[in-house]
C-alpha cells in the first residue's frame, strides 16, 4: 500500500521515562532511566482533573486543544480497530483537534474518522481540519476540483462542515483568486468555516491576503508547515513574521522529525525499525544527537519523555496553536497530551534552541 501524505509523525515506543527501550544507545545520549508507563485510563483521569486552556486558532472564532491528532497513519499502519482506539484516548483525554486531509491512505482516514465521529456522537465536539489539492481524484486548486473535492470530504467525514480546510498545495497552474473565490464560495455555503494555507511562501501569503481584500474573499486564519527542532529554517524568518502580521494560527507539522524526536532512533541499527527511514536517516549526525541529549536532558528534569518535551517546545513558541502530531496506539497518545501540562524555563528553551541552531 502506498504510503500517505506524511503531514505529522507517528509516535513510537521511545526510549524514555515513559517508553524503555531495548535497543543501545550512544554514550553521549543515554536515556532516562525507565518508570512505569501510566495506562490510558489513569491519564485521562489526570487530564480530566486540570483544564487545558483553548488556543484561538488566528483570527477565527475558533477554540482548539493545544495538539492536532493527525489522521496521517488512519487507514495506512494504523487500521480500523487501532484507529478507534487512538481517537478514544485522545477524546478521553480531552482533545478536540482532528487534522487529516483527502489523499491520506486516497481517502481512508477521512472515512475512519467520519464512521468514529458518527458511532460516538463526536461531531458537535470536535474541530474538523482537512486538506484539499493532493488527491489522485480531485487534484490541484481549481474550482471544479476544489469544489468537488470539498464535497467528497465531506461525504466521508459524514458532516456537514469543515471547521477548518487548508490548501493542502499551491497550485501554480491555477491563479489565486480563483482558488480564493472558490474558497469563498464554499464558506458563503457553510460547507467550509475557515480555511488556511500549507506549505506556502511568505510571498504567496502576501498574495492571497491582497487578492482576499480586492475580491471580498473571506481571508485566510492559519497556516500549516514543517517545523520541529531539527527543522526550523523555512518557518523561522520571514515566513514567521508574515504571518503574525496577518494573525494567522500556526500548526506545525512533522512536530516530532518524522519520529526522531520520540527518541526512538539514535544509531543506524535503529532505522530498520522505522516506517520513515529516509526523513529519519538525514537527522542521524553529530547535531541531532545534540538535540536528543538536549531533550533527554529536559525529560529527566520533568519526568517527561523526549517527545513530550519536542512538542512542549513548540507550545512555548509565539503564536503555534496546536502542532501536528499523529499516534499509532493509545499509549502514544499519554506523551502527546502531557505537553499540555508541561512549563519549560528560559534556561530550557535555550539549552534546546542551542543544541538545534
Amino acid at each position: 500500500m502506498a504510503a500517505a501524505d506524511a503531514d505529522g509523525t507517528a509516535l513510537r515506543a521511545t526510549p524514555s521515562p515513559r517508553h524503555p527501550a531495548g535497543s543501545s544507545f550512544d554514550t553521549a545520549t543515554s536515556a532516562p532511566a525507565p518508570r512505569p508507563v501510566p495506562t490510558t485510563e489513569e491519564t485521562a483521569r489526570l487530564v480530566d482533573s486540570r483544564t487545558v486552556a483553548r488556543r484561538a486558532v488566528g483570527r477565527s472564532d475558533l477554540r482548539v486543544f493545544p495538539i492536532a491528532l493527525s489522521g496521517n497513519v488512519f487507514g495506512w499502519t494504523a487500521d480500523a480497530a487501532a484507529t478507534e482506539a487512538v481517537l478514544d484516548a485522545f477524546a478521553a483525554q480531552g482533545g478536540d483537534f482532528l487534522d487529516t486531509a483527502d489523499s491520506y491512505a486516497s481517502g481512508r482516514s477521512e472515512t475512519m474518522i467520519g464512521q468514529w465521529m458518527r458511532s460516538r456522537a463526536m461531531r458537535d465536539r470536535m474541530t474538523v481540519a482537512t486538506k484539499v489539492g493532493k488527491s489522485a481524484e480531485h487534484p490541484g486548486l481549481g474550482t471544479r476540483a476544489l469544489t468537488r473535492a470539498v464535497h467528497a470530504s465531506l461525504q466521508r467525514l459524514q458532516t456537514d462542515r469543515i471547521d477548518l480546510l487548508y490548501l493542502h498545495i499551491d497550485d501554480p497552474d491555477v491563479p489565486l483568486e480563483e482558488t480564493i473565490l472558490a474558497v469563498d464560495e464554499l464558506v458563503r455555503s457553510g460547507d467550509v468555516l475557515h480555511y488556511g494555507a500549507s506549505d506556502h511562501t511568505a510571498d504567496r501569503l502576501f498574495q492571497a491576503r491582497i487578492a482576499s481584500a480586492q475580491e471580498g474573499a473571506a481571508s485566510m486564519v492559519a497556516l500549516q508547515k514543517q517545523y520541529n527542532l531539527m527543522h526550523r529554517h523555512d518557518y523561522e524568518g520571514e515566513l514567521e513574521r508574515v504571518a503574525a502580521l496577518q494573525g494567522l494560527g500556526f500548526m506545525p507539522r512533522f512536530a516530532l522529525g518524522a519520529g526522531f524526536l520520540t527518541g526512538k532512533y539514535r544509531r543506524k541499527a535503529d532505522l530498520a525499525r522505522g516506517s520513515r527511514v529516509r526523513d529519519v536517516a538525514r537527522h542521524l549526525n553529530r547535531r541531532g544527537l545534540r538535540v536528543l541529549a538536549a531533550l533527554d536532558q529536559v525529560a529527566r528534569e520533568h519526568d517527561a519523555a523526549p517527545a513530550t518535551i519536542a512538542i512542549a517546545w513548540l507550545l512555548a513558541r509565539p503564536h503555534v496553536v496546536a502542532p501536528v502530531v499523529s499516534a499509532s496506539s493509545p499509549e502514544q497518545v499519554v506523551d502527546l497530551t502531557a505537553a499540555t501540562g508541561i512549563r519549560l524555563t528560559r534556561a530550557q528553551i535555550a539549552l534546546l534552541e542551542k543544541a538545534s541552531a
